[in-house]
């Protein structure tokens, strides 16, 4: 036994100079600057006449432009995303059948505002009814789907309030599913940009329909023919190739809001104003915040989906190396010509031993911009690193010592 620990000695000494060789070059590259332009000039955002609104980019929850995010308004028919949220929800868990047809309430056919035309009594598909609410913001539609999967419109409001929660909604509190004027229901511009992000990125093929811009339904009760196709409100859709969503509302207690999403070159933006004067003022301020967002602000990419950041020495493993990186890609939004003012650094726990799994955080990676921090990530193991035998541990044991010691 003694000969094994003088011989283990021996081969120690012999390497603590290359090993601390190898962690000095280890540390030099724990600060990496990433190349770019030269420095930026960003311009206020423009200053808009709302009661509220926020824009974020919605790949990395950038907050671009924002007044007063966090009041809280009446959302009017912003409801409605809730609304269909929830029905693709119950569709994704099996506690509503997307082939299925709801039978039309008196109540559902009674509510007065914008209407998909149903009648009582009347059976009509879940998918049809997706469409009435999110095309042409039927209110009789978003009732007859909320009595249809909870019993009730106040307990489907029960769910859609649990749901919030879910989401981290935490200023916001709904009474309908339709989004008819009720004291009590509100939520903010912050809030339900959360919300759209989810509706655009959970279900997908839903969120086509937002897109849309005429709906046909019902049968005019005199003439029996069908209804003239209605328009959807959203006047932006007729305005830009890029833009394809998302839903506005409307009571005279709040004013005008809207929610609208835009995709240039696989970047997408939502915006939400709550409060605006008219149709068109929402509209054309929409406008103007996504002019500012894509002309002066872009995405940089600072790692891949288990790309190799670092190599790091792992002691008591079979292998002496370990793999890491992150989970995910790493993006951040930055002002453009702002490139070579980023800079990423990578800080790694002291003295890893083995055995590490797979996934494991193994350390942080810091972004800063102008040296102020913008985003952290957890660095994690991109492999298994099983515990060596006997012989290797005691090996590494004496190094890791020995190099701590000097």
């Amino acid at each position: 036994m003694l000969k094994k620990i003088l011989i283990i000695t021996m081969l120690a000494l012999t390497t603590i100079s290359a090993m601390a060789s190898n962690s000095n070059v280890l540390n030099q590259q724990q600060d990496k600057v990433i190349p770019g332009h030269s420095f930026g000039i960003l311009p206020s955002p423009p200053a808009l006449a709302v009661d509220s609104y926020i824009m974020i980019d919605a790949d990395t929850n950038a907050v671009l432009a924002n007044f007063d995010e966090n009041k809280k308004i009446h959302p009017a028919s912003l409801t409605k995303l809730m609304t269909t949220y929830l029905v693709n929800t119950s569709i994704k868990n099996g506690t509503l059948s997307g082939q299925g047809e709801v039978i039309v309430s008196q109540k559902a056919w009674k509510t007065t505002g914008s209407t998909m035309f149903l009648e009582a009594g009347q059976k009509v598909s879940i998918e049809n009814l997706l469409k009435g609410i999110i095309i042409v913001s039927g209110n009789d539609a978003s009732i007859a789907i909320a009595e249809h999967i909870a019993g009730s419109e106040d307990g489907f409001a029960e769910m859609m309030n649990k749901m919030a929660s879910i989401l981290g909604m935490n200023d916001t509190c709904f009474f309908n599913a339709s989004g008819m004027p009720k004291e009590g229901h509100y939520s903010t511009a912050k809030d339900l940009s959360v919300l759209s992000k989810h509706v655009i990125y959970d279900f997908p093929e839903s969120f086509k329909l937002y897109s849309e811009k005429y709906f046909q339904y019902g049968i005019d009760r005199k003439t029996q023919k069908p209804l003239q196709r209605q328009k959807n409100r959203n006047r932006l859709l007729w305005t830009s190739p890029y833009i394809d969503g998302l839903k506005t509302g409307h009571i005279d207690e709040t004013g005008y809001h809207l929610i609208a999403t835009s995709k240039q070159q696989d970047r997408r933006i939502i915006v939400v104003i709550l409060g605006a004067k008219s149709e068109q003022q929402r509209a054309d301020d929409a406008q103007k915040l996504f002019a500012y967002g894509f002309n002066f602000f872009t995405n940089n990419k600072i790692s891949e989906q288990q790309e190799i950041l670092k190599e790091v020495r792992i002691w008591g493993g079979k292998d002496d190396l370990l793999k890491t990186g992150t989970l995910n890609d790493i993006l951040v939004t930055i002002p453009k010509g702002m490139n070579d003012k980023l800079s990423i650094s990578i800080d790694i726990f002291n003295n890893l031993e083995a055995p590490i799994l797979e996934n494991t955080k193994v350390g942080d990676i810091t972004i800063k911009l102008n040296n102020k921090l913008i985003k952290t990530e957890n660095l994690i193991a991109l492999q298994s690193v099983e515990k060596a035998g006997w012989f290797k541990s005691m090996y590494d044991k004496i190094k890791k010592y020995l190099i701590n010691f000097l």
